[in-house]
């Protein structure tokens, strides 16, 4: 599979559009690293996005995973594609977190003209233990006309 950065795209670019008051700068991810077929981001552990048991809620793994898997989306569009849209996600969480950081590690799987799939890898940070496994399938999305 041969894939390349979507033109103007770097680390910069998608830590700038990560920030602001949509769900990643809400929660706080970060980006760390980008290269043709590699988005790493990570998320500090906060009492908010805790669940009520005291660990990691699902959805704070969840939302690193698929706006890892997105960002990589976005950072790999077809030149003449105007978006994408998210169409299947899963996930398996294999642990937990209670304090630290959580990173991420997205891949592409399929980097089609009409869809992509991503695979992530949520770890804790400060062990290095992979917590979850995440995938998405992107529907890639044209101007009309």
């Amino acid at each position: 599979m041969s894939i390349r950065l979507a033109p103007g795209m770097n680390l910069d670019a998608l830590q700038q559009r990560a920030q602001g008051t949509h769900l990643p700068g809400h929660f706080g991810i970060e980006f760390t690293h980008l290269e043709a077929g590699l988005v790493k981001a990570r998320l500090t552990v906060r009492p908010e996005l805790m669940a009520t048991n005291g660990y990691l809620h699902a959805a704070t793994v969840i939302a690193l995973a698929d706006t890892s898997c997105g960002f990589g989306t976005i950072a790999h569009l077809p030149e003449d594609a105007s978006g994408f849209t998210t169409i299947e996600l899963k996930s398996n969480f294999l642990g937990t977190v209670r304090e630290g950081a959580i990173r991420s590690e997205a891949r592409p799987v399929h980097a089609g003209r009409t869809t992509q799939v991503w695979d992530a890898e949520v770890f804790d940070e400060a062990s290095g233990r992979r917590i979850a496994l995440f995938r998405c399938t992107e529907m890639i999305l044209y101007p009309r006309g």
